[in-house]
């Protein structure tokens, strides 16, 4: 029998024992109350996040990836905020990657049993050839997973860096991992649905390591996300909208710049502020390492 009586998220929340009783003005003020809990408690583990980024910055400029893996709602965050970055970012599908126990079928649909196995996760790392210069971020609200216990436990053998990211202290995956985010949000506003709060804080923690990471790489200018893909109409609007933010130009000029560097807002960008043609202002880039601060100095 697993002993879950120790841990915050499965503990009962005094504020809520009447939830099943409360008017819905009630019961959402109640979550929103208790919500501001999550803030004070992810602003408690910001040095380690700060660590986080820090290292997965490393790993990219190693050729390595971010790696996300978890079960139910937390494998669907690690997923959702891979995939938020090839648009929002320009980078490869294969840079930030996200698993979650049992399959791409798991993000829609419980695949039972599946977060219960130690080495269904090392079978799945080894297929997408998981490597030292990656860095492996486990995520489980509960801290106990055997799924994300395994990954780690393997991550670690080839030599990367590991974080776990739980909402209990001194939690299972915290000890597999090199290092452990734990930030304390108190219990669920339902006993036990860890896709409340604890979901909460697991999304702002993947939010800073997507988002710092990428600014670390040269994937931001000011703060303008000047790798966005032209995907959609929209999407054309905001590189142009990004252009003229970035240098003062009209919408025309940001069009004639952006065709002129195939649609590269963060080269179009270098091309109007240095007066450059597109091959020296590509140079200028390339020599920056992607970095747009730098090729202006």
């Amino acid at each position: 029998m697993i002993d879950l009586t120790k841990l915050v998220t499965e503990t009962r929340n005094p504020n809520t024992m009447d939830l099943d009783q409360m008017t819905p003005l009630e019961l959402v003020s109640v979550m929103n109350q208790e919500d501001l809990n999550v803030v004070a408690g992810v602003k408690e583990v910001l040095p380690q996040v700060a660590q986080a980024v820090e290292w997965a910055v490393s790993s990219l400029e190693a050729g390595g990836r971010i790696v996300y893996f978890g079960a139910g709602t937390s494998g669907r965050l690690g997923v959702l905020d891979a995939v938020e970055c090839p648009p929002t970012f320009g980078v490869s599908p294969d840079v930030v990657v996200g698993l979650i126990a049992g399959g791409e079928k798991a993000f829609v649909r419980a695949v039972e049993g599946a977060e219960d196995s130690l080495e269904l996760c090392e079978e799945e790392f080894k297929k997408i050839g998981l490597n030292k210069n990656d860095i492996a971020i486990g995520i489980a609200a509960s801290g106990r997973t055997p799924y994300v216990i395994g990954g780690l436990r393997y991550a670690r053998s080839l030599g990367c860096k590991t974080v776990a990211i739980a909402c209990n202290k001194g939690s299972e995956v915290g000890k597999e991992a090199e290092l452990a985010i734990e930030p304390s949000c108190g219990p669920e506003v339902l006993t036990g649905s860890t896709r409340l709060k604890s979901g909460t804080a697991q999304k702002m923690i993947l939010n800073m390591i997507s988002t710092g990471s990428m600014v670390g790489v040269g994937k931001a200018y000011q703060n303008l996300m000047v790798d966005v893909q032209q995907t959609n109409k929209k999407l054309v609007v905001r590189a142009q909208n990004i252009t003229m933010a970035a240098t003062g130009c009209t919408r025309e000029e940001a069009a004639q710049a952006l065709e002129q560097a195939d649609g590269n807002a963060k080269l179009a960008i270098v091309m109007l502020l240095t007066q450059m043609p597109v091959d020296e202002a590509k140079a200028k880039l390339e020599a920056a390492h992607g970095h747009v601060r730098g090729a202006l100095q």
